[in-house]
């Protein structure tokens, strides 16, 4: 089964520290963390008395905090990894990824990805029954997943693959209904890989 930890620390790398991009549609943002969707966040407490108290080196202070890393690392297995099953998921590289593009796309279109990549690589229901594109991870979707993964041997590369196209289509659409955002387009693509 999957492990948070292992996946968290990919997306981490992805994610940085702390940005307050005028251009970014998320605000203000630590560690992939934006005020915008998380504004409940405890951690916003925390770099507020920083940027007050250390004006000249706030970012630095925010970056280096153990504290806020923490509170980030809680945020990610509370609304993304534990909405996606993560630790159900019988494949590491699969849970990566659906939990990396949850974390910067969202976690029901991430899982719709999924289940679309799962209805699409069922040899038209001979290898197993569609399954409901939903956006949330049942028990259906996690019994076609380990379907597909013992018809292909334990080997997730197709269905890999799949998701990269859904997850790089989207930042297409973003960049094409708003050129602004194409100053994104390499950072967004570093998470389109195999694994």
């Amino acid at each position: 089964m999957a492990n948070f930890d292992i996946a968290y620390g990919e997306t981490e790398i992805r994610e940085g520290g702390y940005v307050n991009d005028p251009v970014d549609k998320g605000g203000e943002t630590h560690r992939g963390v934006t005020r915008k969707y998380h504004p409940q966040w405890p951690g916003w407490k925390i770099v507020e008395q920083l940027k007050r108290d250390h004006p000249e080196d706030f970012k630095q202070r925010i970056n280096d905090s153990h504290e806020l890393a923490e509170l980030a690392k809680d945020l990610y297995r509370a609304k993304y990894w534990t909405p996606i099953r993560g630790d159900e998921i019988p494949d590491q590289h699969i849970a990566n990824k659906v939990f990396d593009t949850g974390v910067n796309q969202g976690v029901a279109r991430s899982i719709r990805y999924l289940q679309e990549s799962l209805n699409q690589l069922n040899r038209n229901q001979k290898s197993y029954a569609n399954i409901k594109t939903d956006g949330r991870l049942g028990d259906q979707t996690l019994r076609a997943m380990q379907q597909f993964l013992k018809l292909e041997k334990n080997q997730p590369d197709y269905l890999l693959k799949m998701l990269n196209l859904m997850q790089a289509n989207h930042y297409i659409e973003v960049m094409r209904k708003d050129p602004t955002q194409e100053r994104f387009a390499r950072g967004w693509l570093n998470r389109v890989d195999l694994r």
